[in-house]
């Protein structure tokens, strides 16, 4: 017995001297340079969400995100065209009020304390909304509704208010200045590049039906080509991030066409279901039955199905191939074809590119796919790509909230470290906000 408790004394002893150490690494910024940090992009670098663009959000976008944690590694100021607080909210956003009997969300506007200075009628264009205008350093240059197509359009700042506010000159004076030109003014040492999306989500939520385009692919590949020569040509390296799904995101998830087929036949338990004007080829639509691979958007009011149209001799909207839903409400199969043919051509080309330059690459598309077929799981909180309950997006089905936010900058981030040698911390995703119940 006394020789079996030096034994087990022996080997506890052992054990614990055996323990394994963890070792963090320090934080090191590798062969890339983070003095001054700029981010190249739309709305989603901007930090645009629950529809529109206020204080919190800005304070919550990916790039502030990553350059706090860039900090620790040589990281200098990264300043952003914040609204003032008493202005606080920007150009007004939704808020979740409740829910109806149903268990829908009900959202109202927020109308109070904005930075709206005036609506202007541009002629041949349509109204522009103009902010109070920002004075000062800006690192951050994300301007929401920017395509990658208008990155050399010197006109933009009359007709995007985002970039407007941030330009020296006022309305209708802007029309020497573009975008390329206007973010590598100044020297800096490393970017992040994320622009592109708009070149395919516009047309899609605009139900491929509105002004908005496909952005042409020899067209896409020139300027993003361009741009990239530009923010690079003085040493600078960078992260870019390819285009997502655009029709993957809870803009085109929520309502179903299943979901409209149950109450349509409660409606009129014989109508054969939901016709839509649908793509046949090139610019021919005719009316059929909807599917399962036609999208309907988030914000087609469902009351209207069933509703008597007078033009079509009172036949109710939405039940006959003579009263189908307007285009602007669904994406239909031959959309949704067009609109990822022309996602996984830009994505090709930002790749083919980057690779060329050496920079860091952030895959959105693969990630945020991913995420929407397994959901995700970080400290562990279950977060997933459904409206409402998943708490990666916002109110208006296409933007993030901060905790998606931080969940982007920290897949920047691992892209950075993987490429240039550097340990740039992760964020804290816990510390930042899904969706704001009531």
């Amino acid at each position: 017995m006394k020789n079996f408790k030096i034994y087990l004394i022996s080997g506890l002893l052992f054990l614990a001297a055996c323990k394994p150490e963890i070792h963090t690494p320090a934080p090191s910024k590798g062969q890339a340079d983070f003095s001054r940090f700029i981010a190249v992009g739309n709305s989603l670098t901007a930090g645009y969400s629950n529809g529109g663009l206020y204080l919190e959000g800005q304070q919550n976008s990916y790039p502030s995100i990553m350059a706090a944690e860039m900090k620790t590694v040589g990281g200098g100021a990264f300043n952003q065209p914040l609204f003032s607080a008493s202005q606080a909210n920007g150009s007004g956003y939704l808020q979740l009020t409740g829910f109806d009997a149903s268990g829908n969300p009900i959202t109202a506007p927020v109308t109070t304390d904005l930075a709206i200075r005036g609506i202007i009628d541009v002629p041949g264009f349509g109204n522009v909304t103009l902010y109070t205008k920002y004075t000062g350093d800006i690192e951050n240059y994300g301007v929401p509704g920017i395509k990658l197509e208008q990155i050399t359009y010197a006109p933009l700042g009359n007709l995007n208010g985002y970039f407007e506010r941030m330009l020296p000159t006022d309305f209708p004076n802007n029309t020497t200045t573009d975008y390329l030109d206007f973010v590598t003014a100044k020297p800096f040492t490393f970017f992040s590049d994320w622009l592109g999306n708009n070149d395919a989500l516009l047309y899609a939520t605009e139900g491929g039906a509105g002004t908005d385009q496909l952005t042409d692919k020899n067209t896409f590949a020139e300027l993003y080509e361009l741009s990239i020569d530009q923010l690079t040509a003085k040493g600078a390296k960078g992260v870019v991030a390819t285009i997502p799904d655009v029709t993957a995101i809870p803009y085109f998830n929520t309502v179903t066409v299943a979901a409209i087929n149950a109450s349509i036949k409660k409606l009129s338990p014989t109508a054969p279901g939901l016709f839509i004007n649908a793509l046949v080829s090139g610019t021919t639509y005719a009316p059929r039955l909807a599917t399962a691979n036609d999208l309907i958007i988030l914000t087609f009011p469902t009351s209207m199905i069933g509703t008597p149209v007078a033009a079509a001799g009172g036949l109710p909207y939405g039940l006959t191939p003579y009263t189908p839903l307007d285009n602007q409400y669904v994406l239909d199969a031959n959309e949704v074809a067009l609109t990822r043919e022309y996602v996984q051509s830009y994505n090709a080309t930002i790749k083919s590119i980057a690779a060329s330059k050496g920079l860091a690459v952030f895959d959105a598309y693969s990630f945020l796919n991913m995420v929407k077929q397994n959901g995700l799981v970080v400290n562990g909180v279950s977060l997933t790509s459904s409206y409402i309950t998943g708490g990666l997006f916002s109110l208006d089905g296409v933007h993030l909230t901060p905790r998606g936010y931080a969940i982007i900058a920290n897949e920047f981030i691992k892209s950075i470290n993987s490429t240039y040698g550097s340990n740039i911390p992760l964020a804290n995703v816990s510390a930042y906000e899904g969706l704001k119940f009531p």
